[in-house]
Formats: C-alpha cells, structure tokens, sequence
C-alpha cells in the first residue's frame, strides 16, 4: 500500500472536479446580492471557503461509505477512489474527515459571526451549518445513508441551490427576496444534474449493491429524460427571473450556455450504457458552472 501522507493523494480524494459546484452557488448569491447592492467580499469569501469544504467532506465521507458497504469495486464504472485503490485505509479517511469537520465549523462559525446580527440569525445558521455536515456524511455513510434511498437529489438541490444561493444572498442582504429561489433552483438543478450523470453511470453496479439511487428507482430510460428535464428546468428558472427581475439584455447573457447543455442533452439521451456516459461528468460540470458564470456575470453586468 502507498503512503496516505502523500499530498498527491489527498488532492484526489477531494475530488477537486467537482468542486465547481460549491463555487457556482456562492458565485450566483453574491451576484444578485451585489445586484442589489450589498456585495460583501469578506463573507463571499468565507462562504466560499465554507461552502468547499462542506464539498471536500461529502467527497471524503462518499469515499469511505461506498468503499465500506462494497459499492466501490471492480465493477464501477467511475474514477477509482481512494479506500479501493488502497492508496488511504478506512482509519486514515475517518481522521480526514475529522479534520475536514473540525475546519469547516471554524470557517463556518467565522462566517456567521461576521455576517449574522442577531441570535435568531445566528442560531438559525449554526442549526443550518450542522445540517449541512450530518447531510455531507449521511449521505453514504452510516446504516440507512439516504443516498442508497433515492433521496440524495433532493439534498443536492437543497444544498448547492436553495442553501447555497438563497443562504449567500441572505447573509449579504440581510433578507430574502422570494425571487432569489429562482436562481438558486437553476443552480440547484444543474448540481443535481452532475450526481445524476454519476448514478447513470454506475445504474446497474449501484443496483446490484443496493443502492438504490434515484436513477436505479427510474431506471436508465426514465433517468435520461429526468436529467433533460433538470437542464430544461434549470433554463426555465433562469429565463423566468430575467424576465421579472431584469431589465438589461445582459440579464439574458446565460443564454449563451444553451448549446452546450443542448448538446451535452442529446448525447445523454443518445448513449447506450454506463460505459458511453463516462466523459459526460466532465461536460455536466463545465455546462453547470459555465451557465451560473454567465448568470452571475449577466446580473453584475446589468
């Protein structure tokens, strides 16, 4: 076995590929907080940091859970994790995630002091901050993980858009505007799009583990169609807020993200197997942060 101090090592078990869609959601809720006037770059920064390492400890917790239950074999048709490659033993990755957890309640707590001014804000936050670590780790790892039961899109959405976006914007402004939900659905969906790639991928290994994740429950058929609805959907969200919220042709600037995603679409919907969607994960996350990028970018620009 390699050594597990290796830096080498550690950088890929963090899975830096799927980083980009932390920054997307803080990028987008300080976009429109700063469309409105309340840009802070100290508590995008911190959110931002919060938000990686949030992202870092479900790609730490993923790796051990699945390596754990045997999801992680030879038969997965995704990269090879760490724990199965035998790069890091289970008691190395339990401590990283310890570590990771220990880091992210710092920067956690440091965002909060410095954006919340109130206690209702900031017990709100810190109850909103623990949910978010139980979800990173639950997701795979434990008895009953909720991602072997179909329910790990909805926590995608639910964190890389509602929390993320909505959550960004919210500690800026100081409020929440109902119309923030647009975008942060948008983004949202375009993250659960990149975990749907991922569970089409592996569809039939996941299956015979007992991972029943949403894509399993649909089956690989209704699982293409579902992922064209994310991308519609996510496109509906954005056009929607343009449309009542902007008043700028560049508030449209997004627009330029639908050929790829189109394209990106009808490849999904066209492949045979596992195997053919492997270099799709990279596409979706290019098509997910290009598209909040331009977003982000339109809002600022109008």
């Amino acid at each position: 076995m390699k050594t597990s101090s290796s830096l080498a090592i550690w950088l890929d078990a963090a899975r830096p590929k799927t980083l980009p869609l932390a920054i997307a959601s803080i990028v987008c809720g300080s976009a429109v907080a700063g469309w409105q006037g309340s840009f802070s770059a100290s508590i995008s920064a911190l959110a931002l940091l919060t938000a990686l390492l949030l992202q870092i400890l479900s790609n730490l917790a993923n790796d051990y859970g699945d390596a754990v239950k045997g999801t992680d074999n030879d038969n997965r048709l995704g990269p090879t994790r760490a724990i199965q490659a035998g790069l890091v033993t289970p008691k190395a990755m339990r401590k990283a995630m310890v570590v990771n957890i220990i880091l992210t309640v710092a920067s956690g707590l440091s965002l909060i002091f410095l954006a919340c001014n109130n206690l209702q804000d900031i017990f709100g936050f810190m109850l909103l901050g623990l949910m978010a670590i139980a979800a990173s780790i639950a997701y795979t790892v434990g008895n009953k993980p909720y991602g072997y039961r179909g329910l790990g899109d909805l926590s995608v959405l639910m964190f890389f858009g509602w929390l993320g976006v909505a959550g960004t914007y919210y500690l800026q402004a100081g409020t929440i505007d109902s119309v923030i939900m647009l975008p942060a659905t948008a983004c949202g969906l375009l993250a659960v799009g990149v975990l749907n790639i991922n569970n089409l991928r592996d569809i039939d290994n996941d299956r015979a583990c007992g991972k029943l994740t949403l894509a399993v429950r649909m089956g690989p058929d209704w699982g293409r169609k579902y992922h064209l609805f994310l991308l519609g959907g996510s496109m509906l969200c954005l056009a929607l807020f343009a449309l009542l919220e902007m008043h700028s042709p560049f508030g449209w600037l997004f627009i330029l993200g639908t050929p790829l995603l189109f394209s990106h679409g009808k490849k999904v919907l066209q492949s045979a197997d596992g195997a053919a969607l492997r270099p799709m994960m990279a596409t979706m996350v290019k098509c997910a942060l290009l598209t909040n990028l331009l977003f982000a970018a339109g809002v600022m620009l109008a």
